[in-house]
């Protein structure tokens, strides 16, 4: 399918020895590599070469060396993941880039423990803070909507010697989300202290979907689940569309469970029911927002109602974290106070990831 058959053992650049696989996606697979100069490990992203994927290799290259240079400028950069390094090489298939950067497993992998009652909400907090550090400086230092925020693209990075012993065990997380993280004392999340856990600091990885805020690559982005209303709607988007899966990503990992999980039916598609899960969560959309586009239709048959589900259940985030959850009044209000704004209908009022940062809830 136009990737590069990497064998354990191949080595690339006359530097890179590739070790094991640490992940596989539609666009590339991850290998485990050791940098044969600087005897360390590192993690080699080895492109599609199939027509058409070229170009957005070429693309995520330039987006991550802007990244690159702009961290010199700004240390919130520091929460992107790096490039250390970028090549072409000659495969079976054709031009191959290959990317190399820092080592973890993301945020699935960690989730995976915690799956029934989610992680700890001092982590949740700063992971977020990183999270929307990291998006401030995209946005506004660099100019890039990343276009698909998700648990998957967050990486794990242990500073502690004994946690980055445990990190390269996770291997497959991307494809196998049940797997545990093993280590000495057995799974790592179910064993470590919550000390242990804050010692854990989080990287945004995976431009390969980003884009520039002036030049959007593509009308369809970011992953089902965590797809702003805008994108459903093919209206444009910017930055807010990476803001709405934040707010996805903090629900995710403050509950074990996904804010919206659309599926399809016997009569409707999976973007039907993730409207209507969208408009039984946060309230009708307004219609200068539902009929803003030549193709409303799709979804609406007049202001207010769907087109092909009659039937929807409201709830609120409220009963949701106190009913399923078991979160006390405490808890819920500052989070849903800190979450409602991320997610408005109107990309123009919804939170900044600056404003995101100064909410209470955070500090």
């Amino acid at each position: 399918g136009g990737h590069h058959p990497v064998r354990e053992g191949e080595v690339f650049n006359t530097r890179y020895q590739a070790l094991c696989k640490l992940g596989c996606g539609a666009f590339a697979t991850v290998w485990l590599c050791q940098d044969m100069r600087k005897k360390k490990h590192v993690a080699v992203k080895v492109l599609k070469s199939r027509e058409g994927f070229a170009e957005a290799a070429q693309d995520e290259v330039t987006l991550l060396r802007c990244v690159s240079s702009m961290k010199k400028k700004d240390q919130a950069g520091e929460n992107i993941v790096c490039l250390l390094d970028d090549f072409r090489m000659i495969g079976e298939n054709g031009f191959h880039i290959l990317l190399l950067r820092v080592l973890g497993p993301s945020l699935r992998c960690l989730m995976g423990n915690y799956a029934a009652q989610g992680l700890p909400l001092p982590f949740v907090k700063k992971s977020l803070q990183q999270v929307l550090a990291g998006l401030h400086f995209l946005h506004r230092r660099c100019r890039i909507i990343h276009a698909d925020i998700k648990p998957e693209n967050v990486l794990l990075y242990g500073c502690d010697k004994s946690l980055q012993r445990l990190l390269p065990n996770t291997l497959d997380c991307g494809q196998r989300t049940d797997l545990r993280l093993k280590g000495p004392g057995g799974d790592l999340g179910n064993g470590l202290e919550e000390s242990d856990l804050m010692s854990i600091e989080v990287k945004i990885a995976d431009l390969g979907s980003a884009c520039w805020t002036y030049k959007p690559f593509s009308k369809e982005i970011q992953t089902q689940p965590y797809r702003a209303l805008e994108v459903l709607l093919g209206l444009d988007y910017g930055t807010p569309a990476d803001i709405w899966s934040t707010g996805c990503l903090a629900f995710e990992m403050a509950t074990g469970e996904c804010l919206f999980d659309p599926q399809p039916g016997k009569y409707f598609s999976r973007d039907d029911d993730h409207v209507a899960r969208i408009i039984e969560l946060l309230g009708r959309i307004p219609p200068q927002i539902a009929f803003s586009w030549n193709k409303s239709t799709k979804f609406f048959s007049r202001p207010g109602a769907l087109l092909r589900i009659s039937r929807l259940s409201p709830r609120s985030l409220h009963s949701i974290l106190a009913d399923r959850h078991n979160w006390t009044k405490q808890e819920v209000t500052p989070f849903t106070s800190f979450l409602l704004p991320a997610l408005r209908y109107a990309p123009d009022r919804r939170a900044t990831a600056a404003q995101c940062l100064q909410h209470a809830w955070l500090s």
